[in-house]
């Protein structure tokens, strides 16, 4: 069964389980725009974002909506992403959606449940890098509202490192004294080396990926495979089935002086009482490294018939939500003049600026198994970083070829 059947039966067999949400849809008649005639406006909003965040994202509706004669209801919502857009295309869906990740976007647009964000709601200005704005792009339109991001940075021992590497070159041969560890064979956390030089998924071309496009074997992603490769094999600084948790479990214990990994594992060091903090990757062959970056965004669905409401409390969610966001949810905010306090934040923030956005089309799908598979294959030295890459770029290309 080629990927594209495989993807329309997990469709299908979401169907039932996005049943038992679709009762709780906001399509009751037109939009009243919150009028103080005629029925009531409903609008229903789902989210992906943990509990707590549910909650007062749910006091912030609730608010709005006694000021605009509109019954709001907010519902947490971490069932399957394919059964979301069969309840969504359905006339009893959500209106808004928020809190999922930015690389399902293509296929939702693709599914004709994202509708259009209205002019100067999103723009450049407003966040903490461009890269913000290209992650709720497709075809130069702009189709969700970003709320949060993440991305990779570098964690720091700062008991065993006593002075921070400003290159990368100079962390290697630090860590032959102190360690260095991390999710090697995973291409999230392993492409900033390929970008560093030049490489990418699928070209970016002013806000439009190209999927015919794909960068993981030119020069500059041979060259941050072969860094890669030597990191294992000539440095011996890892071994070539390192894993997340070995890596994490390490750090936390003090075991190693750097680490590359994401918001999520602060706590974790945190328990460990080690003596860290968090700084971007330092420079490869004088280029600043430029790790992947998932964003967690908000749309109206297309199929809403509260079309003008719903775009309202979007409004309100805009205005009110970073603080959720950050004081609720321990998340990184997206707007340049938010202020934050925490010292790892900061610091993610701060990486977050030269970080590249997942792809957001379909073709993400093709991406993930060649990259990882290959990656263990260098590590584990059984092909070079010209030929990793070249069967990346082969083996994306056949993947593409099987969703269509």
């Amino acid at each position: 069964m080629g990927k594209r059947s495989k993807l329309l039966a997990v469709v299908l067999a979401g169907a039932l389980a996005a049943t038992s949400l679709v009762g709780c849809g906001g399509k009751s008649g037109t939009d009243s725009n919150g009028g103080g005639s005629g029925e009531k406006t409903t609008l229903t909003v789902w989210s992906h974002l943990s509990a707590e965040e549910v909650e007062e994202f749910d006091k912030i509706a609730k608010a709005w909506g006694e000021e605009n004669n509109v019954e709001v209801t907010v519902v947490e919502d971490q069932g399957d992403f394919q059964a979301m857009i069969q309840a969504a295309q359905s006339d009893n869906g959500p209106d808004i959606i928020l809190g999922v990740p930015h690389d399902n976007l293509g296929t939702y647009q693709k599914a004709g449940i994202t509708a259009e964000v209205p002019a100067g709601l999103v723009s450049a200005d407003k966040y903490t890098s461009e890269a913000i704005v290209d992650s709720v792009t497709l075809d130069g339109k702009i189709y969700a509202i970003p709320f949060a991001q993440e991305t990779t940075a570098l964690f720091v021992n700062k008991d065993l490192v006593k002075s921070n590497p400003a290159t990368m070159e100079e962390l290697v041969e630090m860590a032959k004294e102190v360690g260095f560890e991390y999710d090697i064979n995973n291409f999230y956390f392993s492409y900033a080396f390929l970008a560093a030089n030049g490489g990418y998924v699928y070209k970016n071309n002013n806000g439009t990926l190209d999927p015919t496009d794909i960068g993981l074997g030119n020069d500059g992603s041979v060259k941050g495979l072969q860094f890669l490769s030597d990191l294992v094999n000539k440095h011996k600084l890892m071994a070539a089935d390192i894993n997340s948790d070995i890596a994490k479990s390490d750090f936390a214990a003090g075991k190693t002086g750097f680490y590359i990994s994401g918001p999520w594992d602060v706590q974790t060091a945190k328990d460990g009482g080690i003596n860290f903090e968090i700084i971007p990757l330092p420079t490869l062959e004088g280029k600043a490294p430029q790790p992947l970056m998932g964003v967690q965004v908000g749309f109206v669905n297309a199929n809403s018939k509260n079309q003008e409401s719903a775009w309202k409390l979007m409004e309100e969610f805009i205005a009110k939500g970073q603080d959720v966001i950050y004081n609720t949810g321990h998340r990184i905010p997206v707007d340049k003049d938010y202020v934050v306090d925490d010292v790892y934040t900061k610091a993610f923030m701060e990486q977050a600026k030269t970080a590249n956005p997942m792809p957001n089309i379909p073709e993400i799908q093709a991406m993930w198994t060649p990259a990882n598979n290959n990656l263990q294959l260098l590590s584990s030295g059984q092909v070079d970083a010209k030929t990793a890459g070249q069967n990346m770029v082969d083996q994306v290309k056949e993947g593409i070829s099987q969703l269509q």
